[in-house]
C-alpha cells in the first residue's frame, strides 16, 4: 500500500506540473507576445530618438546611441576593429551605429515580448536597462549635466510609453490559474478516495487536468480582441483596444525615428560646437607658410590634388560623432614629468604667435595604395613652445596627449621638441578646424601615423615615459611610436580601367614625411622599372606627385606596379603585410586593359 500511495502522489505530481506549464502557455492570449514585442521596439525607438534629439537641442556630447557605441569600440578586439575599418573605411561609424541601434531595437523587443504576461517585471527591467544606458553616458569622460539630463528625460518618456503599451493594470475577476488550482485540487480529492485501481486514478486525473486545462486556455471568439479568456482572465489593460495600441504603438516609433534623424548622432555635430566653429575667425599666422611651388601638380586628370580640401580629408578615429567641445571652456593642460606645469585658455593660445606648415597626414589603416592620407595647411603653436614653457625632466621621453572623450596617444617627446613642424593646430587650409577634424585644438606631428601624434579635440599633454604610460591603440597592439614608412600609389588609371593602346600615362603620388621623396619607378607587367617625373616638393614633409609615358602598350590586359625611394635612399618594400602594428606595407599594383 505504501509504494502504491508512493507511485499515486508521483503521478499526482506529474500532472500538476504539466497543468501548470501547459496553462501557462494556454493562458497568453494569441498575439499578446507580438503585441509585447511590438511595445518594446517602439519604447525603445523612442527613447533612442528622444535622446539623441534632446541632446543636439541642449548641446549635449553624447546620447545613449553613442555611449553604447563607444563601449563598443572600447571592448572589440583589435582584429575585429582592424576588419571593420578595411570592410568599411570611414563608413565604420555608420556602420557601428546602426548595429547598436538594431541591437537595442531587438533587446527592447525581447523585454516586450518575454514578459508580455507580467507586465510589472518587463517594466523593471526596461527601467533597468535605462538606468544602465545613463550611467554609460555619465561616465564619458566629455558629459556633463546637458548629457545627463538629456538621457534621463528620454528614459522617461520611453518608459511612461512602455508602461501605457504594456498595461501595468489588469482587471480585477478570477484568473485562468485560480481555475486551474481548483479544478486540480477536485480532482486530487477525487483520487484520494480511491482505494484501489491507483493507475486508472492517476490516469484520469491526468486526463481531467488537461481537459480543465484545455477548456481554461479555450478563447472565446468574441472575447478575442478584449484579451480574455474563458477563465476570466484578462491579458490587456481596461479600455485599451488594439487600434489604440498600435496608434500609441506607431506614434512612439515617429516620435523616436524622426529623433534619431534630426539628433545628434545623425547630425554628427553638437549645436553649440557647430555654432562657434562657424563663428570663429582664424587669426592671421605670423608665419605664413611658403606658396605651394608651381609644378606640384603633374596635370594628370584623376591624381588627388596636392592641398586635400578639410571636407575631403579623410576621418578615422575612436569618436562615433565629434564631441561638442565649447571652446569658452576649453583648456589645456601640459603637466606630467615637468618643473612648471601649466593650463592655457582657447583665447590664450590664439593670442601666442602662430604658424602655418604644410604637412601631409597619413592614417596607420591605410591599406597599400588607400587614400586614408591628405595634405594641409595647418596653422597653430609649436608644441615644443610648450613643452620649452613646462621644461621636461630628463628622465622624460613620451608625450602622452588625451582627447576630451579619453582617447590617448604616445609621441615620443623627441618628435614634439626638435625642429619638425609639430603643432597645436587651431586651423587647415586658412579656416577654422571642424568639428569633424579636431575643433577647436588637435595636433599634428609630421613623420608619425595619426593614432600616436594627431590627437582631435587635445585637453591634456602629459609629458612621461614609455615604460609608464600606454595609449589607447598601444595596449590593443599597434606600434607606440610608429613612424611613417615610405609608400606610393597609382591614381591613375584605376583598376580594371580600359585605356587606349599605345603610349599609356600613369600616375599618382608618394610620400615620406620627415625625409621626403627622391624617386618612383614604375614598372609594367614584369618588366625593368622606370623612373617616373615627380612633381615640385613643397617640403620634406607633403606628399609628391609623380607621372610616367609608358610606350607601345600592346592591346590586352595589363598590370602596373609602383614603388617609391626616399630621399634617405630607403626603397619602398615589396612584402606585403596589413597595418597592424606599423601600417600596411608593398607595392601598389594596378591591373588595366589597352584597347
Amino acid at each position: 500500500m505504501k509504494g502504491g500511495a508512493c507511485r499515486l502522489a508521483v503521478d499526482l505530481i506529474r500532472a500538476r506540473l504539466r497543468t501548470s506549464y501547459m496553462g501557462h502557455l494556454t493562458r497568453i492570449a494569441p498575439g499578446l507576445r507580438t503585441r509585447g514585442a511590438l511595445a518594446g521596439v517602439a519604447a525603445t525607438l523612442l527613447l533612442l530618438g528622444s535622446a539623441d534629439a534632446l541632446a543636439r537641442v541642449l548641446g549635449a556630447s553624447t546620447s545613449p546611441l553613442t555611449a553604447v557605441g563607444l563601449l563598443v569600440i572600447r571592448v572589440l578586439p583589435t582584429d575585429l576593429v582592424k576588419l571593420a575599418i578595411t570592410l568599411f573605411g570611414e563608413s565604420d561609424k555608420i556602420v557601428l551605429i546602426l548595429t547598436v541601434g538594431v541591437a537595442g531595437l531587438v533587446i527592447g523587443g525581447l523585454i516586450g515580448g518575454l514578459l508580455c504576461t507580467r507586465p510589472h517585471v518587463a517594466l523593471l527591467t526596461f527601467t533597468l536597462a535605462e538606468a544602465v544606458l545613463i550611467l554609460l553616458v555619465g561616465l564619458r569622460p566629455e558629459a556633463g549635466p546637458p548629457d545627463l539630463i538629456a538621457s534621463a528625460a528620454g528614459s522617461v518618456l520611453a518608459a511612461f510609453s512602455f508602461a501605457l503599451l504594456l498595461g501595468a493594470r489588469r482587471r480585477p475577476g478570477r484568473t485562468t490559474r485560480q481555475t486551474e488550482v481548483s479544478q486540480t485540487e477536485a480532482g486530487q480529492t477525487d483520487a484520494s478516495q480511491t482505494d484501489a485501481g491507483r493507475t486508472e486514478a492517476s490516469q484520469t486525473e491526468a486526463s481531467q487536468t488537461e481537459a480543465g486545462q484545455t477548456d481554461a486556455g479555450r478563447t472565446d471568439a468574441g472575447q478575442t480582441e478584449a484579451g480574455q479568456t474563458e477563465a476570466g482572465r484578462t491579458d490587456r489593460p481596461a479600455g485599451f483596444g488594439r487600434r489604440g495600441f498600435f496608434l500609441l504603438a506607431g506614434a512612439s516609433a515617429m516620435v523616436g525615428a524622426v529623433g534619431i534623424a534630426a539628433g545628434r548622432t545623425v547630425v554628427a555635430v553638437g549645436r553649440g560646437a557647430a555654432e562657434a566653429a562657424r563663428r570663429f575667425v582664424l587669426p592671421a599666422p605670423a608665419v605664413p607658410a611658403p606658396p605651394v611651388p608651381d609644378g606640384a601638380e603633374v596635370g594628370v586628370d584623376g591624381v588627388a590634388p596636392f592641398t586635400t580640401a578639410q571636407a575631403d580629408l579623410y576621418r578615422i578615429d575612436t569618436a562615433l560623432v565629434p564631441p561638442a567641445v565649447d571652446p569658452d571652456a576649453w583648456e589645456l593642460r601640459v603637466d606630467g614629468l615637468v618643473e612648471e606645469p601649466f593650463t592655457l585658455t582657447f583665447d590664450e593660445l590664439l593670442a601666442m604667435r602662430l604658424e602655418e606648415h604644410r604637412i601631409t597626414l597619413t592614417c596607420v589603416s591605410n591599406p597599400v595604395g588607400g587614400g586614408l592620407l591628405g595634405t594641409g595647411t595647418w596653422t597653430g603653436v609649436p608644441v615644443r613652445t610648450l613643452l620649452a614653457r613646462a621644461k621636461p625632466l630628463p628622465e622624460a621621453d613620451m608625450v602622452l596627449s588625451r582627447s576630451i572623450d579619453g582617447f590617448t596617444a604616445s609621441t615620443p617627446l623627441e618628435a614634439m621638441t626638435d625642429d619638425r613642424a609639430s603643432l597645436v593646430a587651431v586651423g587647415m587650409n586658412g579656416e577654422p578646424l571642424t568639428p569633424e577634424h579636431g575643433y577647436p585644438v588637435r595636433l599634428i606631428v609630421p613623420g608619425l601615423y595619426g593614432f600616436v601624434s594627431a590627437t582631435k579635440w587635445v585637453t591634456r599633454i602629459e609629458v612621461t615615459r614609455f615604460d609608464r604610460a600606454e595609449a589607447y591603440w598601444t595596449q590593443r597592439g599597434w606600434d607606440a611610436k610608429a613612424p611613417i614608412l615610405v609608400a606610393s600609389r597609382i591614381d591613375v588609371p584605376r583598376g580594371l580601367d580600359s585605356v587606349s593602346a599605345g603610349e599609356v600615362v600613369v600616375a599618382g603620388s608618394a610620400w615620406a614625411q620627415g625625409v621626403g621623396i627622391a624617386e618612383v619607378q614604375v614598372r609594367l607587367d614584369d618588366g625593368e622599372w622606370t623612373a617616373a617625373d615627380l612633381g615640385a616638393e613643397a617640403n620634406a614633409d607633403t606628399w609628391r606627385q609623380w607621372r610616367v609615358t609608358l610606350p607601345e602598350v600592346e592591346s590586352g590586359r595589363h598590370s602596373v606596379t609602383v614603388r617609391a625611394v626616399d630621399q634617405e635612399g630607403t626603397v619602398q618594400t615589396e612584402e606585403r603585410r596589413t597595418p597592424i602594428p606599423n601600417a600596411a606595407t608593398g607595392h601598389h599594383r594596378v591591373e588595366f586593359r589597352a584597347e
